[in-house]
């Protein structure tokens, strides 16, 4: 997978560029069953990026993760996992099994991807531009499992909300990012 180059003119004036994709459309993951997914599968879509594991107290957000798929995304909505043990050692399987977890006890029917770092010198691309875009209160590093991005239709990252908001608390703001053209 190739890696984004985040150095340049800056990502915002990039992607103000009219007619150029925006650098969250270029990145590349690849799927727990193995396929490489490219993001710009995902433009003109809203995308909630949740960095995930199985053993985690927050763990039952991925029902609530679910709903949000299953409510919006008729209308262009998105939920994207990427199963992260870089947190309490709190994601210890292999994809197979991530996503056997993930369907039967919780529903998961959204995109699910390989396990990723979200920080430190293996940090996936994505979770570098996220992170990038929105560094949060505490800094730009990722602070544990179920830290979420809201991405809007061109692959702005429009909010970052931390491990404990529930998902049903971000549906307003999924809602305006769906609303916005």
């Amino acid at each position: 997978m190739g890696k984004v180059n985040l150095a340049g003119p800056g990502l915002a004036a990039y992607a103000a560029k009219e007619n150029t994709m925006n650098p969250f459309h270029e990145i590349r993951a690849t799927s727990l069953r193995g396929a490489e997914i490219p993001f710009s599968d995902f433009a003109g879509q809203v995308a909630l990026v949740v960095n995930t594991a199985s053993l985690c107290g927050f763990t039952p957000q991925l029902a609530g993760l679910e709903t949000l798929f299953r409510r919006y995304r008729g209308e262009g909505f998105v939920v994207l996992g990427f199963p992260c043990n870089q947190f309490g050692a709190q994601e210890p399987g292999a994809g197979r099994e991530i996503a056997q977890f993930c369907e039967l006890h919780y529903g998961v029917s959204f995109p699910l991807f390989e396990k990723v770092d979200v920080n430190g010198p293996h940090t996936h691309p994505l979770f570098a531009l996220l992170k990038r875009e929105q560094p949060g209160w505490l800094g730009e590093p990722i602070r544990w499992n179920f830290t979420k991005f809201l991405v809007d239709r061109h692959g702005r990252v429009l909010k970052r909300f931390a491990p404990f908001t529930k998902p049903a608390r971000i549906a307003p703001a999924i809602v305006r990012a769906l609303a916005a053209r």
